[in-house]
């Protein structure tokens, strides 16, 4: 898809400010540690047996009496646990869970990060100027739900799949491109890391990357390949797939930015009005290819 696909100027301004903007953003080094160890290896489509090259976990260490301080995280933290692994089982959103997804979006909408990119998405006529209209289409875009399986009922929505991920059928991971999940999950036992995935086998990444190609499996299912911003905040997130997702009507939008150091590959998918998937992925970092 990036293939010869030149840098989106205009989206990489923006999301630029948006990068300095997040004062929430955790420190590699300070606030988190993680070991890349080995590079993943190949998996065929469909398998679950992945070679382990990566003996212990990624994420060595995280502050968590940090994360629980900031109400953003916090807020994020509490949504984790709200749905269903599997698609094809309706989901079940009781009122508390919806008290909690406007708690979410009440929190992330106190930050500089979603300020500054509410202004941008009515300067160019895709939200509404109103705060309490544009959290309705914030809401629309993630929490509402939809049908991803044909069989059952509404069992899934943006925010499920890309932030808490989803199994089809049993078989196959989908979504999980959250790093705080990714950490929680791997605390649990859940996911076991099995390694990075670098570009082209040209380089590898550095333990300090905000951004990651990796492989894992999740309690007992393989995902060859997945990606993943490490340390950034859940406004961030939110505000860069909204953006990319407002600002284009195409069923799949991809776009090549320069955010910080990285040179990266943004991808939303669309499903009806709300994000059906997002993803970064890492084309290169410090200017080195990967």
């Amino acid at each position: 898809m990036a293939r010869g696909q030149g840098v989106n100027q205009e989206l990489s301004n923006i999301l630029n400010e948006l990068w300095k903007l997040d004062v929430n953003r955790l420190k590699p080094g300070a606030d988190y540690a993680i070991s890349l160890q080995g590079k993943a290896g190949y998996v065929s489509h469909g398998s679950n047996n992945a070679r382990d090259r990566a003996h212990a976990s990624l994420f060595s260490y995280v502050n968590e009496q940090k994360l629980k301080s900031m109400e953003t995280y916090a807020h994020f933290i509490n949504l984790l646990d709200n749905y269903e692994m599997s698609t094809g089982k309706a989901e079940m959103v009781t009122r508390e869970e919806q008290a909690e997804n406007r708690l979410f979006l009440d929190a992330i909408m106190e930050t500089e990060v979603m300020k500054r990119a509410h202004r941008y998405l009515v300067s160019k006529g895709q939200s509404p100027s109103d705060i309490l209209q544009f959290k309705r289409q914030l809401y629309d875009i993630w929490f509402r739900l939809y049908h991803r399986d044909r069989h059952g009922g509404e069992d899934s929505c943006g925010f499920e799949h890309v932030f808490v991920g989803e199994t089809k059928h049993g078989k196959e991971i989908m979504g999980l491109h959250n790093w705080v999940q990714f950490y929680l999950q791997e605390k649990c036992h859940n996911v076991d890391y099995k390694g990075y995935r670098a570009r082209d086998k040209k380089s590898t990444p550095d333990e300090d990357d905000h951004v990651l190609n990796l492989q894992f499996s999740w309690k007992g299912l393989v995902k060859p390949t997945g990606s993943s911003f490490i340390g950034v905040s859940p406004e961030f997130e939110v505000a860069v797939f909204t953006i990319l997702f407002l600002t284009s009507n195409e069923k799949m939008t991809s776009a090549v930015v320069q955010v910080d150091e990285y040179h990266l590959e943004l991808v939303v998918y669309r499903h009806g009005g709300s994000i059906g998937t997002s993803y970064p992925k890492l084309l290169t970092s410090n200017n080195r290819p990967l």
